[in-house]
């Protein structure tokens, strides 16, 4: 009953898709450019993700920082708040009059909301968890005896991280980065709410069928199915590779 639950909206999503339209639907100048934006912003949220997440996953497996439990919870919040909720805090802190952006637009002119830029931001900030939770988990799995092994055989900290313990933990890493694209890739909410609805400018996939659910159905049943081949495509280049557990 479960798998039904699941299963029949997306396949009521296919049935309903109007094939003999299609492919001018997904070649229409509209649907190229949301789809340009949106492999763009989340290509560019995952890079920044990979940055500041792959640290902090490996300093909250390895519990080298005070409050390490602390800053677990906190980054598991992006994940639990509703991503309305997520733009509106990222207003407050990087809009025109909050907390940061207000003192960057008053010195420097510089402006987040209703930008490319915020729409990357947004998508970072409900992504980010995602890696840094898969990671965090490689980064625990793999015993720490390796990179005393290397260490002994006078290896530095840096060359210990990049040739030992992330070529180990690059099934995780892989996982993690995937499933971060993909969140960033059909990201709305925190989009919508931050970045706004401007074609060409921030109207990723998600919310050009937003846009189109209110004016042509078929559109955005079409646009729908894009997205869909997308997560489905996710999940076979994962299934049996990453996702999966191994018996040791």
């Amino acid at each position: 009953m479960a798998l039904v639950f699941l299963m029949v909206p997306l396949i009521a999503l296919i049935a309903q898709t109007p094939w003999e339209a299609f492919p001018k639907i997904i070649s229409s100048p509209e649907a190229l450019e949301a789809l340009r934006l949106s492999l763009l912003t989340s290509l560019a949220a995952t890079a920044l993700a990979a940055v500041f997440g792959i640290p902090m996953a490996w300093l909250l497996a390895r519990e080298v920082l005070p409050f390490t439990g602390l800053m677990r919870a906190l980054v598991i919040v992006p994940l639990l708040l509703p991503p309305v909720v997520s733009g509106v805090a990222l207003l407050e802190a990087l809009g025109r009059r909050g907390l940061v952006g207000g003192f960057l637009y008053d010195n420097f002119d510089i402006t987040f909301p209703f930008t490319t830029i915020g729409v990357v931001i947004a998508t970072t900030f409900v992504a980010m968890p995602f890696l840094i939770i898969t990671l965090e988990g490689g980064f625990r799995s793999l015993h720490q005896r390796y990179e005393d092994a290397a260490a002994t055989l006078g290896a530095g900290p840096k060359r210990i991280f990049f040739r030992v313990t992330m070529p180990m933990v690059a099934p995780a890493a892989i996982a993690g980065l995937v499933l971060c694209w993909a969140r960033a890739l059909g990201e709305f909410g925190a989009t919508i709410t931050f970045a706004g609805n401007f074609p060409g400018v921030t109207q990723t996939m998600p919310l050009a069928v937003y846009t189109a659910l209110e004016s042509d159905r078929s559109v955005a049943v079409a646009l729908s199915l894009v997205l869909l081949v997308v997560s489905v495509g996710v999940l076979v280049a994962l299934r049996g590779r990453y996702l999966q557990t191994r018996a040791s």
